[in-house]
């Protein structure tokens, strides 16, 4: 086979000595060559030619290869001296084998070089062409869903600044009313109470005590003057900046973090787990039992007896948290949070997700889906009846978010202020629900 660059590749044929290929002129080399003798060798093919040397012990001809020491030897040391037993061939045959696998490296990078070329010339050329264009429709896109995004971005924030600017005059104007209000009760008050001073201290007694009436209707008007109060008309109503396109972005933004499955120490509470329910060992799976299943549990007061409730283990009250349930198949559940001080026994709505003012959940019941919270119900469209819910809580703008983790869908959100570290809460009267991390 030929080379790039013509050279020619011959394989040695095997079973030839090394008299065959080389021959040896012997000689020495004077005090220069550090006075080792020396033979010098050329091979028959006219490829190379090298120096061997010779067997300084036996002044022979290396003409056999030591495979244990990994050295040529002569016929001598492969027979009786040093290298005696050890694993010993031919010089010429290791040459050839070593020749071989020579031509057999160089012919695989041949075709590799010429692997190599086809895919440069072919491959890479047609990428070229094909990539400009590429790149250009893909900027297209780019820049026009980035141009769609900023133009709502652009029109959201614009009404949010004018909402945001309504809510600042609306304010502004009740504090001048209240200032001016109350600097005049302020004045008339000071008179009144200037009066009866100057009644009190400068009134004979005779005459004070037939200016009862008079007195008594100043008493009236101080009285008529009330008692300040802070309202929330006081204050800027933070609604007025809320915005279901911002919030989604926040949302995608987060869910689409590595932390959206959450802590793997989230899991359930055993003490809290509902007789109604049965609890994995891993913790993580809530399972409805059907009356022949339960069993009866030890008491114990932080455990749900009535209602199919357990909680999580983990209390929440700072930072961003996110978790994710596996509701499958079950046609009855809740997902949420609570307050701790959530009542845990009897059968009223004290202990019932939901419908107390200590909870917050996402119902799901004979096919529809609401939003549930001191007993008022928000009923939710949701397209597609989800595999997984998602839960996101954001400690520092006190926000609650569900959400469909394939999707990133957001099903319900909602902006509180939690008084309390909140826990996972959940219950289940079909089925399973499972923690997935």
């Amino acid at each position: 086979m030929l080379g790039r660059d013509g050279e020619g590749f011959q394989r040695p044929r095997d079973g030839l000595g090394a008299a065959h290929f080389l021959r040896a002129d012997r000689g020495f080399e004077g005090a220069a060559g550090g006075g080792r003798r020396r033979s010098h060798l050329r091979h028959e093919s006219g490829i190379f030619s090298a120096e061997a040397e010779l067997c300084v012990e036996h002044d022979s001809e290396l003409d056999w290869f030591c495979g244990t020491e990994q050295k040529p030897v002569c016929s001598q040391c492969a027979s009786s001296g040093s290298c005696r037993g050890h694993a010993v061939t031919p010089l010429a045959t290791r040459v050839t084998a070593v020749r071989n696998q020579l031509v057999d490296v160089c012919e695989k990078m041949q075709l590799q070089a010429k692997r190599i070329e086809r895919f440069i010339e072919q491959t890479l050329s047609a990428k070229e062409q094909k990539l400009q264009s590429a790149a250009s429709r893909t900027r297209e896109q780019v820049l026009a869903q980035i141009s769609a995004v900023r133009e709502a971005l652009e029109e959201e924030e614009q009404r949010l600044l004018e909402e945001v600017q309504r809510e600042e005059e609306r304010v502004e104007q009740c504090l001048l009313t209240q200032r001016a209000h109350w600097n005049q009760a302020l004045t008339s008050l000071t008179q009144t109470r200037s009066h009866l001073v100057h009644t009190l201290t400068h009134t004979p007694d005779a005459q004070l005590v037939t200016s009862l009436e008079e007195i008594a209707e100043r008493m009236e008007e101080a009285e008529g003057v009330g008692e300040p109060r802070d309202t929330e008309q006081l204050s800027l109503n933070t609604a007025c900046s809320d915005s279901k396109l911002l919030r989604g972005l926040w949302a995608s933004a987060l869910l689409l973090g590595p932390k959206v499955y959450g802590s793997p120490l989230l899991k359930f509470d055993e003490r809290t787990v509902s007789p109604l329910l049965s609890l994995s060992e891993d913790s993580c799976t809530l399972t409805f039992l059907h009356k022949k299943s339960r069993q009866s549990l030890p008491y114990d007061p932080a455990r749900f007896d009535c209602w199919p409730n357990a909680l999580g283990s983990m209390p929440m009250s700072s930072g961003t948290h996110t978790w994710v349930l596996d509701v499958g198949q079950s046609g009855a559940f809740k997902v949420g949070v609570c307050y701790a001080s959530l009542e845990r026994k009897g059968s009223g709505n004290e202990a019932r997700l939901g419908y107390n003012n200590q909870s917050w959940v996402l119902s799901h019941y004979d096919g529809d889906y609401s939003f549930c919270h001191a007993g008022k119900k928000v009923p939710l469209q949701v397209v597609k009846r989800p595999q997984k819910i998602g839960l996101l809580l954001d400690w520092p703008s006190q926000t609650l978010l569900f959400y469909e983790p394939d999707s990133d869908a957001v099903l319900f959100s909602t902006t509180q202020q939690f008084s309390a570290p909140l826990l996972l809460a959940c219950a289940v009267t079909d089925d399973s629900i499972t923690i997935l991390h």
